[in-house]
This record gives structure tokens, sequence and C-alpha cells, in this order.
């Protein structure tokens, strides 16, 4: 008898709601996962390096102290956990739910849930985020690149918003993204604009010569250098034609708007970049068993700080 196959990614381990709570039923438990994480090999001063360090009775004003440099640390320090006065615990169940719900989590609902205030669970999403930001790999093979806009439609706009310059793309943002057929990992990113130069100086950045790109017969994709380029002709129907086609990264665009519009209602432009590159690292670690993502994205805060101050002024360096 034939079995139906199963549900979902059914090979992956996950976690349930109440396997985490049993995990990490106290603050101490959390912390201690924590730092299994940041200090795999034992406990290290994050200021001088050192590994002479001991433990403060009373855990005051930090936990720890190195004899080396006198100075007083905790796990937080040097991450983006740092400053933060959440509980590891509420830190831990926050990154479970921004990994387990693929279109996100709205930091409403993370206030509501974490039992902090919105503000708090924006900054935390925002500092989890930075364990997305992707890595500078090379893509090869055969890859997808396509470019979507995101953001609200113009009808849609208060008539003080609406820019009145067109149709399509007006007023939204661009996003360029790229996926490996072999690995089928996304990477994606915010640009300026369409034009040749920004979508040919992506590609470059990203895919090694040599590797065969498709993408659709839009202009600016046109006289692509040092790659075996292939399209789709969108422009009179044509989707699909033999191995030539973009659905895989038009897959991932889809889910991202899904998000937009289901979970978020709004990305804004300050802070899209944002969004989208949690989108990609959640998409490329989806094959992995929820407890290595948990650890993963925990890996990923260290060396991450990020102040509020340089959030909301967006002076980290990024396109938003």
């Amino acid at each position: 008898m034939n079995r139906k196959k199963a549900p979902g990614k059914h090979y992956r381990k996950g976690i349930t709601i109440f396997e985490l709570f049993e995990m990490f039923p106290d603050e101490c438990s959390a912390e201690k996962f924590i730092e299994s994480i940041r200090w795999p090999e034992g406990r290290v001063c994050p200021k001088c390096g050192s590994t002479n360090t001991y433990t403060k009775a009373n855990r005051k004003p930090q936990p720890y102290r190195c004899r080396t440099c006198k100075k007083f640390f905790s796990v937080k320090v040097g991450t983006a956990f740092e400053k933060s006065q959440v509980p590891f615990r509420k830190w831990v169940i926050a990154i479970y739910f921004q990994l387990t719900n693929l279109k996100g989590v709205a930091s409403m609902k993370l206030h509501r849930d974490l039992g902090v205030t919105q503000k708090t669970a924006w900054f935390m999403e925002h500092r989890i985020r930075e364990a997305f930001m992707s890595a500078e790999d090379f893509f090869d093979g055969t890859v997808e690149v396509d470019e979507t806009f995101v953001g609200g439609l113009e009808k849609n706009k208060h008539k003080d918003k609406k820019l009145n310059a067109g149709r399509g793309g007006v007023g939204k943002s661009v996003v360029v993204g790229v996926k490996e057929r072999n690995s089928k990992k996304v990477k994606a990113t915010v640009v300026e604009n369409t034009k040749r130069k920004t979508l040919h100086d992506f590609i470059e950045e990203n895919v090694e010569e040599g590797s065969t790109v498709c993408t659709d017969d839009f202009k600016s994709y046109k006289n692509l250098r040092n790659y075996n380029h292939q399209f789709v002709k969108h422009s009179i129907g044509e989707y699909v034609e033999d191995q030539i086609h973009i659905n895989g990264i038009e897959s991932f665009w889809s889910m991202l708007k899904h998000a937009h519009k289901g979970t978020y209602h709004k990305m804004s432009k300050k802070h899209l970049g944002r969004y989208v590159e949690e989108f990609a690292g959640r998409h490329n670690m989806r094959e992995l068993d929820t407890i290595i993502q948990l650890k993963q994205v925990v890996a990923g805060m260290v060396g991450k700080r990020l102040k509020y101050k340089d959030l909301i002024s967006g002076i980290d360096g990024r396109l938003y």
C-alpha cells in the first residue's frame, strides 16, 4: 500500500511549544543555553579575550569579572543582546517565534505574547534580524535572478501621500534577489533602481562568472557578460521553457509579499532591507532542525550590537 507523502518538511525535527518550555523552564536554563553557544570551550572575556575569569557571588554589577583586565561582563556584552533588560528566556522564545513563523511575527503580537511593550518587541525583532544578515558567499551553477517592487498601492494611500507620478512601481521600493538552483539558497537586497548597471552589479557581486543566469526579458538584463544568460519572455506570456524559468525566486517574493500584506501590513522603506534579510536568512536555514536554527541565530547575534538610536536613525551603513 502506498503511503501518502508526509506534509511539509517532515524530515526536519521541530520543537513544539511544550518542548520549548521544558527546555527552558527558567531564566538560568536560557542563560546557560546562550552561554554554551557564545563560549563553547569555556567563558572568555569579551573585552580582552582572557579565559582567566570568575563568577561574582552576587552577580553585580554583572555576573562575571576578568582577572586580567579587571572588567565586569556578561554573555550579552558584544552581542545584539547587549544592554537589553529583557530576560534571556523571553529572548529565546522570541527567536523561536521568529524562526517558526514563515511569514514573520508582528511586533504587536510579540508584545502581547511576551508581556513586553510594543516598542521593546519591535527593537527585539530588529536585533534578532542582525543574525540573518547574509554572508558574502558567491552563487554558482544555475541561478535565478529577478527584481520586485514592495510597498503600498498608490490608490490606497492618503491624498497627501500620493505621488501622482504614474503607475506600477511608483512610490515602491525595489528589491533584487538571486536563488541558486542546486542549494536553493537565496540572497536579496534593496536597491535604488532597476537600471542596467544596478542589476548587472548585483549579479557580478553575487554570482560566479560562467554560471547560468536565468531571468525574465526585462531590458536591464540584456548584454550580461561573462555569464550564460537565458531568459523567458514574460512580455508575451511565456513563463517556462524547458529549464529556463525564475519560478524559485518568484516563490520567495510571494512569501515576502504575503508577510507584507498579512503580517506587518507595512514595511517602511527605512527598514525594508532588514525584513528582506530576515526572510532570506530564514529561507536558507529552513532545512535544518529547529534546535540547530536556534543555535545558529544566537551565534549570528554575536559581534552584532545594535543601538536603538542607530536603528531609528538608519546610520548603520545599510541601504534602507
